[in-house]
C-alpha cells in the first residue's frame, strides 16, 4: 500500500480527472508567475536602493568639493551659471544645407568667392569677407543669412569687453585675476568663460554696453544694403546671469555676421570703423568712397589684445585654422532656441595686405567655433595657393578696386 501511494504522489496529474487536471495546471501557473514578480521585484528594488546610494555619495561629495572651494571675488561663484547654460538638442536646424541659394553675386571677387564657397562646403552657415582698409565687401555667402537680424555672438563678444576693460584699466594685459591664474591672452585664446564674466562683473552692465554701442552693436553695419537689418543690444541685463553671462557667452545679444566683420575690421586696421559698402556697378565704384562711421580710438588697445586672438589660432580655440602665415582670431560657440552656433572672426597680413573672414555655422552639435576656423582657415589657404595675396586686387568683371589707388590718410584719433 505504501509503494502504491508513492507512486500517486509522483503522478498526481496522471491520476486525475480531466478537469482536476486543467485546475491544477492553472494554479502551477499562477505559482510560477507569482514566484516570478516577486524575483523582478528584489531585483529592481535593489537596483533602486544602489542608485540611491550613489546619488547621495555624489552629492556629499559635490558638497564637500565647493565647501572647500573660498567665495573670492571671482568667478569661482558664478560656476553655476556658467555650467549647464549651453543647452541641447533637439536641433531645429540642419546642420547642412544649400547655403548659395539665392545669392546675387554681381561685383563680387570672384576669386575669393570661390574660395569661400568651397571651404563652406556643404554646411548651413554663411561667410563674409571685407578688405579691412576700406569696408568693401568682398563676398558674402549666405546673403540671406549674413544680411538678417542676427544670432548669439557666443564668446566673440569678449573681443569687445576684452577692450572696454583695457580702456577703463580693470586689468593689465599681465594681470591676472583672482581665483583664476590667466592672463589676457591666454584666456583670450582658450576663451575663458570665468575671466571675461569676472571683468563683465567689474565693468558692471552700462559701461560694456557704452563699449558695445561703440562698436554698432544694435546698429546696421553696412551702407545702404538692400535687405539688411540691425543686430540688438539689450537695454538690460539678461535674466539667466547678467552681466556676466553676457560678457562671457553674449547672453541676450543678437550678432549679424556682417556687424561682426565690421567690428573686426576695425581691430585689424587700427580702429576705423567703415560702413560697409557692397558696389554693385562701375559708376557705384566709381562714386562711392570709403565711409567712415566711426573712429575708435583703441590702436594701444589692440596691441594688447592681439597676442591672444594669434594665440588663439596657435594654442587655443581655433587651431584648425593654422597655417604658415599668423592668424589672429576670435572663435564663439554656443546654443540659442535648440541652434548650435559656430563663430570665428579673423583677420591676416600678408605683404601689408589684410583680410577679415567671418564665419557663422548653424544647425547641431557639429556646428561650433572649432569647424568655423577651420573653414576660415581654408579660404586664406586657397587664396595663398591662388596668390590672391600677391597679385594686384582687381574685381571682376574687369573693374579695377579704385580703392587701392586713393591716397587716404589714417584718421586721427580723437
Amino acid at each position: 500500500m505504501n509503494n502504491n501511494q508513492g507512486h500517486r504522489e509522483t503522478t498526481t496529474l496522471s491520476g486525475l480527472l480531466p478537469g482536476q487536471r486543467v485546475r491544477a495546471a492553472r494554479a502551477l501557473i499562477r505559482c510560477f508567475a507569482c514566484m516570478l514578480a516577486a524575483s523582478l521585484f528584489v531585483s529592481v528594488a535593489g537596483a533602486v536602493t544602489v542608485a540611491k546610494k550613489k546619488t547621495r555619495r555624489h552629492r556629499i561629495v559635490t558638497h564637500s568639493a565647493a565647501a572647500r572651494t573660498p567665495r573670492r571675488h571671482s568667478a569661482a561663484h558664478l560656476s553655476p551659471l556658467l555650467l549647464g547654460v549651453i543647452q541641447g538638442g533637439p536641433w531645429t536646424v540642419p546642420t547642412y544645407a544649400d547655403s548659395v541659394a539665392g545669392d546675387h553675386v554681381d561685383g563680387e571677387d570672384l576669386v575669393v568667392r570661390r574660395a569661400a564657397v568651397a571651404a563652406l562646403g556643404p554646411y548651413n552657415g554663411s561667410v563674409v569677407v571685407v578688405n579691412p582698409l576700406s569696408g568693401r565687401i568682398l563676398s558674402v555667402v549666405n546673403q540671406k543669412l549674413a544680411l538678417g537680424p542676427g544670432f548669439q555672438p557666443c564668446s566673440t563678444i569678449k573681443v569687445v569687453v576684452a577692450l572696454a576693460a583695457l580702456n577703463e584699466k580693470v586689468l593689465q594685459p599681465d594681470t591676472r585675476l583672482r581665483g583664476i591664474g590667466l592672463d589676457l591672452t591666454t584666456a583670450l585664446a582658450r576663451s575663458n568663460n570665468y575671466f571675461f564674466a569676472s571683468l563683465g562683473q567689474m565693468l558692471g552692465f552700462e559701461k560694456v554696453r557704452y563699449y558695445a554701442q561703440q562698436f554698432e552693436y544694435g546698429e546696421k553695419a553696412g551702407w545702404n544694403l538692400p535687405g539688411e537689418q540691425p543686430g540688438q543690444f539689450p537695454s538690460a541685463p539678461p535674466n539667466n546671469g547678467g552681466a556676466g553671462m553676457l560678457t562671457s557667452f553674449g547672453e541676450g545679444i543678437a550678432q549679424p555676421p556682417l556687424q561682426f566683420a565690421a567690428l573686426m575690421s576695425a581691430v585689424a586696421n587700427g580702429g576705423t570703423l567703415y560702413c560697409l559698402q557692397d558696389p554693385r556697378t562701375a559708376q557705384e565704384f566709381v562714386t562711392r568712397n570709403p565711409r567712415v562711421k566711426r573712429q575708435l580710438d583703441i590702436a594701444s588697445l589692440i596691441a594688447a589684445i592681439r597676442p591672444g586672438m594669434l594665440g588663439a589660432v596657435e594654442f587655443g580655440t581655433a587651431r584648425r585654422a593654422r597655417q604658415d602665415e599668423p592668424i589672429a582670431g576670435k572663435t564663439g560657440t554656443c546654443s540659442e532656441d535648440h541652434t548650435h552656433l559656430g563663430w570665428f572672426g579673423s583677420y591676416n597680413d600678408v605683404a601689408g595686405r589684410k583680410l577679415v573672414v567671418v564665419v557663422l555655422l548653424t544647425g547641431g552639435r557639429p556646428a561650433g567655433g572649432a569647424l568655423a576656423a577651420n573653414i576660415a582657415g581654408g579660404i586664406y589657404r586657397r587664396l595663398n595657393q591662388d596668390n590672391y595675396f600677391a597679385a594686384t586686387w582687381a574685381l571682376p568683371p574687369a573693374i579695377v578696386d579704385p580703392y587701392k589707388f586713393l591716397e587716404l590718410p589714417f584718421p586721427k584719433t580723437r
